[in-house]
């Protein structure tokens, strides 16, 4: 499927050109605008979102003239879906992410982080640091602790999570992109309105799902069952060591990651950071601020290449 398949209402509010690379085996899909000279900003979604999240944020920055690049994770939007969980672990994710960097042969890179596109992302700028410019993040974490209330609640992340009630919710009945992407806005009604359907359509097969709840079962909560502790010490020892330009963005009413713990630590990660940029929004803050969020970006990255967006 590509973008051009997709409703009517979806494509004329994601108006770019389908493209896909193939990454260690899987076919990814991806939006590749502005000019190929310019400095490359590296747009990363997480669960169960896909580039389309990133719609509103894209304009700011080809605006100021420069590349933009928005990958659909392997198992979400138009990319390829395996069925089975087992492909789906951090390090395949991350190593996803390498691929399409090299792929492309992006420099300068800025990467923009969200949701699952942190772990991954900055996985990948770790494997690939000469590559990175700069790091901008929001609404996501590289570390065991602190864990966000929200995940350690029963009801109703764990339960959701189980392993019989998360396939059943999250892969039969779609409760991640439907309800918990809705949930998860502060305009609800807009985004009933004008957004769910591109979310909803790209996930309309039940085996197609298989992300939506396997992803989460590796966020590390402290207990003796986390998958991936080991894993995500790594990764903070790999993040803080980092200098490079860094900035923060956060939603005010984020219930997820809220600001006052988690943009908070990103300061005590990077003291360097600017921000934390407060905008509105609850976990999926583009879906409220995307124009906001673009236009705080594009003044980043147009600062840290100087004040042309052209190398």
């Amino acid at each position: 499927m590509t973008i051009d398949e997709l409703p009517p209402a979806v494509r004329t509010r994601y108006p770019y050109r389908s493209r896909f690379v193939s990454v260690n085996g899987r076919r990814m899909h991806y939006v590749d605008e502005g000019p190929r000279d310019a400095p490359p900003v590296l747009l990363l979604h997480g669960n169960p979102a896909w580039g389309f999240l990133w719609r509103e944020t894209i304009r700011p920055l080809l605006a100021t003239g420069l590349r933009v690049v928005v990958p659909d994770q392997i198992g979400f939007g138009l990319s390829e879906k395996p069925h089975s969980a087992s492909v789906h672990t951090l390090d395949n994710h991350t190593a996803n992410i390498v691929a399409l960097l090299d792929e492309l042969d992006l420099y300068d890179v800025t990467f923009v982080c969200h949701d699952w596109g942190g772990p991954t992302g900055l996985g990948a700028l770790l494997a690939r640091r000469q590559r990175a410019a700069a790091v901008a993040v929001m609404s996501t974490w590289a570390w065991t602790t602190p864990s966000s209330e929200f995940h350690q609640d029963v009801l109703p992340w764990r339960l959701m999570h189980a392993p019989l009630v998360g396939p059943y919710l999250l892969g039969t009945h779609a409760a991640m992109p439907g309800r918990g992407m809705y949930l998860s806005v502060v305009d609800r009604a807009g985004f009933a309105e004008r957004s769910r359907e591109a979310y909803t359509a790209v996930l309309g097969d039940a085996d197609e799902r298989t992300l939506t709840w396997t992803w989460p079962r590796s966020i590390p909560l402290g207990r003796a069952s986390d998958i991936t502790t080991d894993r995500f010490v790594r990764l903070e020892d790999g993040v803080r060591a980092l200098r490079l330009p860094a900035t923060v963005i956060w939603g005010r009413e984020d219930d997820v990651f809220t600001p006052d713990v988690f943009s908070a630590h990103w300061h005590d990660v990077w003291p360097h950071a600017e921000g934390t940029h407060l905008v509105t929004g609850r976990h999926f803050v583009q879906e409220d601020s995307g124009t906001e969020i673009g236009h705080l970006l594009a003044d980043f990255v147009s600062r840290v290449h100087g004040h042309g967006a052209a190398r």
